[in-house]
């Protein structure tokens, strides 16, 4: 499999590894990019956050909460000057409104979705292209809602109410009231936006993303040299270690750096007199997950690597 300069300098921002490693492990993977990050995470060169943030798109979160429902959706720019334009905002606060009362978070039927000013959510999207002169997507949507309790929203770099990059929903199950629920749930939501946890709990984790720490972890284990049944355990603490601090639930309370989540919102409830649960969350950042797109750098890059 063949790369190209971008994919090495692509790699090089993802793990932080110096750019002549990131070209070796692509040769090694045969051009294969997971597995080149996992090459470098296995050889310890690789500093490698949870999720990448560094990345071209760009856009607008927005946010919209109704008592014990809420609802974050992402729509896609292609420059931040477009994001910035009242016009754009207005469209992204009024069909995340739309979302809010969706029935499900499917996307394509969010598009198809009665717009306010008249049409649909997918023909004001089709007219801001045309207008605005730049590529637009209404890309992802989530929803969260309680029985009884409430969904507490919030916007880290905010570029106006409940619109920004960053956006976040806490999801409180209680019989507290607001004036409980609302300051912890905008506890928890800071907590999640600066965290970046990965999944509710431990068990609610991606299979294929334990698998793959797991893999790693084997490989570490095997370069100690070590007899196997320590290996096992050396893998398998690892592998607990991962989950622990990519579960929201047992990930240690950022205002504290000791308490676990799930005892800040257990003695929240005690406080209270009544029980509290942290049923859901989300956390969309803008971008996250999309390629980033080739800069100038890539030149340099393709110089020092031969690549050009």
């Amino acid at each position: 499999m063949a790369y190209t300069a971008t994919d090495v300098k692509n790699l090089r921002e993802r793990t932080g590894a110096g750019m002549m490693d990131c070209k070796k492990a692509l040769d090694e993977t045969g051009g294969d990019f997971e597995a080149a990050v996992d090459a470098l995470r296995a050889k310890g060169l690789a500093a490698v956050a949870k999720k990448s943030s560094r990345t071209a798109a760009e856009g607008l979160v927005g946010v919209a909460v109704s008592g014990t429902r809420g609802v974050a959706v992402e729509v896609n720019s292609e420059t931040d000057f477009v994001a910035k334009n009242e016009q754009f905002q207005d469209f992204v606060r009024k069909t995340t409104e739309v979302a809010l009362g969706a029935a499900s978070d499917d996307v394509e039927a969010l598009k198809g979705a009665a717009y306010p000013d008249g049409g649909t959510v997918a023909d004001k999207l089709t007219s801001n292209v045309a207008t605005i002169g730049e590529n637009q997507q209404v890309r992802r949507m989530k929803t969260v809602s309680v029985s009884s309790g409430l969904v507490v929203p919030y916007m880290h770099n905010a570029a106006a109410p409940n619109l920004g990059k960053i956006g976040v929903l806490v999801a409180l199950e209680s019989e507290a009231g607001a004036d409980v629920l609302e300051p912890l749930g905008k506890q928890m939501a800071m907590h999640i936006a600066a965290a970046f946890p990965l999944a509710l709990t431990a068990e609610d984790l991606d299979a294929e993303l334990i698998a793959r720490e797991r893999k790693i972890a084997a490989e570490k284990a095997a370069e100690s040299g070590k007899p196997a049944e320590v290996q096992a355990k050396m893998v398998d603490g690892a592998v607990a270690k991962y989950a622990k601090e990519n579960a929201l639930l047992s990930q240690l309370f950022v205002m504290d750096n000791k308490t676990p989540v799930a005892q800040v919102v257990e003695a929240a409830g005690k406080a209270a007199g009544t029980k509290i649960v942290l049923k859901d969350y989300v956390r969309f950042q803008l971008g996250e997950g999309i390629e980033k797109a080739e800069t100038d750098f890539a030149a340099e890059v393709a110089a020092a690597a031969g690549l050009n």
